[in-house]
């Protein structure tokens, strides 16, 4: 059955030759060799505000550059969230655009009012793919995938969306032959459209 895929690069380093942006473009082909639809909405382009308040998150007005990437996130059916791990978390710019677009009335119900714990965005699914300096495993066993597990609940699951799968892929860099297979298995990813 084919799916409407959005597909989020969260790396805010604009530069072409990187990793996160190679994954996301093998991811996107073999979602689109399998007849599923994808949308690609790169982070590095986007110029947005920051929250600083949380009557801005709750009342604000979304920034009109952000719109479409609601958009994206209302017409997807699977969210495929690709980015970095920096000083152990997702980049600073990434939590940021989540929390302009995830907002009450879009993501969750609307504070306050009847039915204001209601997550809006059920009925989609995630898969996030990780990429770090350590071992992949050092990361999920040692420090027991903090940041993933926060994104997972805190975040995604707040909202509505599940199942959320994740993916790691440790010492980026460090060989052309383990990124080849990286490549590969994202292209697989994508087929299956999970």
């Amino acid at each position: 059955m084919s799916k409407q895929i959005l597909i989020l690069v969260g790396h805010p380093d604009p530069s072409p030759e990187r990793l996160c942006r190679a994954l996301a473009k093998r991811y996107q082909e073999g979602a689109e060799s399998f007849g599923h639809q994808t949308t690609v909405i790169d982070l590095a382009e986007l110029e947005f505000p920051l929250l600083r308040r949380g009557e801005d998150w709750q009342h604000g007005e979304l920034p009109e550059v952000l719109r479409p990437v609601q958009e994206a996130i209302r017409a997807a059916d699977h969210l495929v969230i690709i980015y970095p791990l920096w000083l152990g978390e997702m980049p600073a710019l990434l939590k940021g655009l989540l929390e302009q677009v995830l907002r009450p009335g879009f993501a969750v119900g609307d504070y306050g009012q009847p039915g204001g714990n209601r997550r809006l965005l059920s009925g989609k699914s995630a898969r996030i793919i990780i990429t770090m300096g350590m071992p992949g495993l050092v990361y999920r066993w040692y420090f027991a995938a903090h940041s993933l597990k926060s994104l997972k609940r805190n975040i995604l699951a707040f909202c509505g969306i599940a199942p959320v799968r994740s993916t790691f892929f440790g010492m980026a860099g460090s060989s052309t032959v383990r990124r080849e297979n990286w490549l590969r298995k994202v292209f697989h990813l994508g087929q299956v459209g999970k």
